[in-house]
């Protein structure tokens, strides 16, 4: 490919979308780029406090319990509040949230300050999303979110391997610089985001009548988030299944960092240029290809004897998930009603933050009891399963809903009902 068909494939790609996306994407890349403590929490807690495994485990799920109570109340707040309000209050107190807990040692201090991180950080990501479907083109909300989940990988995959420079260093910095890029995200939004909510000015009726009962009963839509928790299970293996399984079989930790370091490498280099193939395609295809591609992605594993051999079925399910990704967010998006985007992302969030959850009991308890082999057939029969569900679900979708109007700067503080 040449230089220039390559430019001209950079600018189709960012071209058309709108200033407070890009400033909304920095942030999220910065946000990303600062996420130390999630990758050297377990080190930090068995070698520089000397905890045990079993400790370390319980403050990590700690930290996914605290992500999924944000999850629906981030969406609430984006509905209410406003998304930006909601992303101020969400950064600030996570960057507080972190630097505390650098400063914590009493162990039920550190459980508990950890509880608060997750909660913290996980209750922007409703804010986020909504946001960019407010201000993004329905013709354009696939390419975003594939831009947006881009930036976040190439911040963790950069972040992942500062971590461990920082940790030798001081973990106590690692806290701290995390702090700091988390504030500096706020202030990117504080400076350069605009509100988005769409205005509700002859429309309180439509936003009154939003609330979560109203998410509840909306059973396609909820479908759609049990067909994500799904999904979202298969895909969870990568760091709670895989690790285990490699380590049973007499691989080394670094075997299995090789072969997942695979994966993000190639959602930087394949995000992007999957995307352009794949925005303007059928959604209902792509979900389906998709949710079976990561289900037998991961049965492959089973055959796997060799760190190359695990690399290659990294590659397969990497691929799904490159065109699950942005497809499955902007579903979500198509089937939230305007006035409710936060709420309904939510929703969303909470199906992968209870996947978080059940993931690594799911698999530590077949994996014990049955062997690893059972593990991967239940990934390709789960896969399996999302893939019918979907092609029977998403049969005469709606529309796609136009950009609304957003609320004016005068209208901003007043919030809608409940």
């Amino acid at each position: 490919m040449s230089p220039a068909t390559l430019r001209r494939a950079a600018r189709e790609t960012v071209s058309g979308l709108p200033r407070e996306f890009w400033w909304l994407w920095t942030s999220t890349l910065v946000n990303r780029l600062g996420a130390f403590v999630a990758t050297f929490m377990a080190l930090y807690l068995t070698l520089d406090r000397g905890y045990s495994a079993s400790y370390a485990g319980l403050v990590a799920s700690l930290h996914g319990l605290g992500g999924v109570v944000s999850a629906l109340g981030g969406g609430v707040m984006a509905d209410r509040l406003g998304r930006r309000p909601t992303l101020l209050v969400a950064q600030t107190a996570t960057a507080a949230s972190v630097a505390l807990l650098g400063f914590m040692t009493d162990p039920a201090a550190i459980a508990a300050v950890a509880f608060l991180v997750g909660m913290a950080s996980n209750a922007s990501r409703p804010a986020v999303q909504a946001m960019m479907a407010d201000i993004v083109r329905p013709e354009d909300r696939v390419r975003a979110f594939s831009l947006n989940y881009w930036a976040i990988n190439l911040g963790f995959a950069v972040s992942s391997a500062a971590a461990g420079f920082i940790a030798e260093f001081s973990y106590l910095a690692g806290f701290l610089i995390e702090a700091g890029m988390t504030l500096a995200c706020a202030l990117v939004v504080f400076l350069k985001v605009p509100e988005s909510r769409p205005a509700v000015v002859g429309a309180k009726g439509a936003a009154d009548s939003v609330r979560l009962g109203t998410v509840l009963r909306d059973g396609r839509y909820m479908a759609v988030v049990g067909l994500s928790f799904l999904v979202a299970l298969v895909f969870q293996q990568g760091s709670v299944g895989l690790p285990v399984a490699m380590g049973r079989a007499g691989f080394s930790p670094a075997d299995y960092g090789l072969a997942i370091a695979v994966n993000g490498v190639l959602i930087v280099a394949l995000q992007i240029p999957v995307t352009r193939l794949i925005e303007h395609r059928d959604p209902r295809t792509l979900l389906i290809v998709s949710s079976v591609l990561a289900g037998y992605g991961f049965g492959l594993t089973a055959f796997a004897g060799s760190v190359g051999v695990f690399m290659l079925t990294v590659c397969v399910w990497t691929l799904a998930e490159i065109v699950n990704a942005p497809t499955q967010t902007g579903l979500v998006v198509r089937l939230s009603p305007v006035h409710g985007r936060g709420r309904y992302q939510g929703m969303y969030t909470l199906s992968w933050s209870v996947a978080a959850l059940v993931a690594p009991l799911m698999s530590g308890a077949v994996i014990d009891r049955f062997g690893a082999e059972w593990l991967w057939a239940m990934c390709a029969a789960v896969g399996t399963a999302a893939g019918v569900g979907y092609g029977m679900l998403m049969r005469r979708l709606p529309p796609e809903r136009p950009v609304p109007a957003v609320v004016p700067a005068e209208a901003v503080a007043e919030a809608p009902a409940v």
